[in-house]
């Protein structure tokens, strides 16, 4: 009999990869080019050249014994760390050291790392709906308790009113994501700043720790000139959780890193604790080659003017069908109203015509889907008769 935490996990089990799994189905009756999966946030741009290269120089020059073998420290190589950190100052005008940074197995490595750092039974971890599912799983690993804030559908910016009135004495972290999935909003610098000055108070109050994990997979992928604030700044008991999966189109390969500056509480416990965790969770140490290569790759980035086209084609193919979505200013992910209250019936009905997207209570956000547009191009077009079809059902009645 399986563990009883689990039960309800396999029961509440990704709709992402459910759908994903349906697609694969789908393919298999229709043909691929005839099936318009946008359910899996899964890089359809390859990976920069400079990878390759970087991987054979690796293999070629390295020791493999060394390039192969355990980290002298769990998080990680020490030239690998600094190289981070003197990329992230060169770039945001921080004054992190090698030090500061840990090499993880992703970002979900990361964010499990530091939730089993800090969390401690009953502790709540608030997030801001919509929000990538896994955070309550994540939560849920540690006994920690997953407080939701209600989602902002005017322009899915959070909703600091209800934020300042959630956080108690029980909170010890709050989770952000932006470029956020599933919506593609940024959070804005002013959004950042009432946000920080919001806990700075709270932490005040209450006479406790309140730690600020930002999640950051997305941050590359963004339009138009954009900015994306980096968060350490605003903040002082600011964590933040970076991974390739998507500036390099490395999903598969599980590398990333944790920023746990100087200015957080207690940094050197949190460090030396986050460096416990990794081995103690079972990663032991962050993929070795993997380290390496994104070391060599740090100034490199995946072309964006690919998921910016495919953007631009779906948000205005879907608002001239007569669908309701707010246009994404990063990450690959468009979040749609349903245009009935039940989107699990909408996205059953999108099956029929070969559609598969995700229901927005994935993310804590009914009434909305989600539509991941790192597909081809031609998936795009395609598509678009296909949702014009969908719409018939629900705007010509």
């Amino acid at each position: 009999m399986i563990a009883e935490k689990m039960k309800g996990m396999v029961a509440n089990s990704s709709a992402i990869r459910a759908m994903f799994e349906e697609g694969n189905r789908l393919a298999g009756i229709y043909g691929a080019e005839n099936v318009y999966d946008f359910s899996l946030g899964n890089p359809n741009v390859a990976a920069p050249q400079a990878v390759k290269k970087a991987i054979i120089e690796l293999l070629d020059e390295e020791d493999p014994v060394v390039l192969h073998g355990y980290t002298n420290s769990n998080c990680g190589y020490a030239d690998v760390r600094k190289a981070v950190a003197d990329s992230l100052n060169e770039r945001f005008g921080t004054a992190f050291e090698g030090k500061n940074i840990v090499m993880t197995v992703g970002a979900a490595g990361g964010l499990n790392v530091i939730l089993k750092t800090l969390i401690n039974p009953g502790d709540e971890v608030i997030a801001f709906a919509p929000y990538f599912g896994e955070y309550r799983s994540y939560t849920n690993n540690y006994d920690g308790v997953l407080v939701e804030i209600s989602p902002n559908t005017v322009d899915f910016q959070p909703k600091l009113d209800e934020f300042e009135e959630k956080i108690t004495p029980k909170t010890k972290a709050v989770v952000v994501n932006t470029p956020n999935n599933p919506t593609g909003v940024v959070y804005s610098e002013e959004t950042i700043r009432k946000m920080a000055a919001i806990m700075e108070a709270k932490q005040k109050e209450y006479g406790t720790d309140i730690y600020l994990i930002s999640d950051e997979p997305y941050r590359e992928l963004v339009y138009g000139g954009v900015e994306v604030p980096y968060l350490t700044k605003y903040y002082d008991n600011t964590i933040v959780g970076y991974s390739y999966s998507k500036s390099l189109s490395l999903p598969g390969e599980r590398i990333g890193y944790l920023v746990i500056p100087d200015e957080v509480k207690d940094s050197e416990d949190v460090l030396s604790a986050a460096n416990v965790a990794t081995r103690i969770l079972g990663f032991v140490n962050a993929p070795t080659l993997q380290q390496k290569v994104v070391a060599k790759c740090l100034n490199e980035k995946t072309d964006i003017s690919y998921y910016d086209r495919n953007r631009e084609t779906l948000y205005n193919g879907l608002t001239e069908c007569g669908f309701e979505c707010i246009k994404p200013e990063g990450a690959f992910y468009l979040f749609m109203k349903a245009p009935i209250a039940d989107e699990k019936a909408f996205c059953a009905a999108a099956k029929k015509y070969n559609i598969l997207i995700v229901p927005g209570s994935s993310f804590a956000c009914p009434g909305y889907v989600r539509i991941a547009y790192c597909v081809a191009y031609e998936t795009i077009v395609n598509s678009l008769p296909k949702f014009k079809e969908l719409a018939k059902e629900y705007f010509q009645k």
